[in-house]
């Protein structure tokens, strides 16, 4: 019986791709006095190649920005600091976040949560979304000293909700640091889909959150292929 359903949250709760898209743009208005000899494109654009959907830090993103646009009067600490500072303000959820989530807690199932990241940063982003309050324990592995897909870092956030690995179910977009990192340790999981990834094997596989709570109450047919 499924007790726990743990979350990923950048590319599962947290429309990863479509925050940082808003974000850029808003840097790009809000600091348009420092930028605007960059054509707006350029800068959306570059931005988004060197962040590599969050695999790089985004010290060396703004050193590259600085030193590729030629950016005067602002250094890329200053512009490392406006995204600390702002992006929790461009946070987009994926849709059906929070109907998921109260379905789930209405179920009994109990919710944790484990994300890569900088602590503070991504504590921001969950409390931008509002889905603090949902969670029994959120590991961040920058706070944690682990991070995934080391199974540490899962059987942590296992003991902290008192489950076993066959109670759970993780939930995550990421091939390896999210489906095979849970199933290494005995959970079951369900791959939430992205198009950048395929033959992705999975105990469940979802188009969306709002098809979550039917893949933990069994209402969702096992899907253990590859796609």
């Amino acid at each position: 019986m499924i007790k726990a359903v743990v979350f990923d949250l950048d590319g599962t709760l947290l429309n990863r791709d479509a925050s940082v898209k808003f974000f850029i743009e808003k840097q790009y208005q809000r600091l348009n006095k420092w930028l605007n000899h960059i054509p707006k494109d350029n800068y959306i654009t570059r931005f988004t190649e060197l962040d590599d959907r969050g695999q790089v830090w985004k010290d060396k993103v703004y050193q590259q920005l600085v030193d590729e646009f030629d950016i005067t009067g602002l250094t890329w600490e200053d512009l490392l600091q406006d995204y600390i500072n702002q992006f929790k303000k461009s946070c987009v959820p994926f849709s059906n976040l929070i109907s998921t989530l109260d379905k789930l807690t209405n179920s009994n199932i109990i919710l944790g949560m484990i994300t890569n990241g900088k602590g503070q940063f991504q504590l921001d982003n969950i409390k931008a979304l509002g889905i603090e309050k949902y969670f029994h324990t959120i590991l961040i592995s920058g706070w944690e000293g682990m991070k995934k897909p080391e199974p540490q870092i899962f059987f942590k956030a296992l003991e902290k909700l008192n489950v076993s690995p066959a109670e759970s179910i993780y939930v995550g977009d990421h091939p390896d640091k999210d489906i095979k990192a849970a199933q290494n340790v005995g959970m079951k999981a369900v791959w939430k889909k992205d198009h950048q990834w395929e033959n992705v094997k999975a105990d469940f596989i979802v188009e969306g959150l709002e098809e979550v709570p039917l893949a933990v109450m069994g209402k969702k047919t096992c899907q253990n292929k590859a796609w």
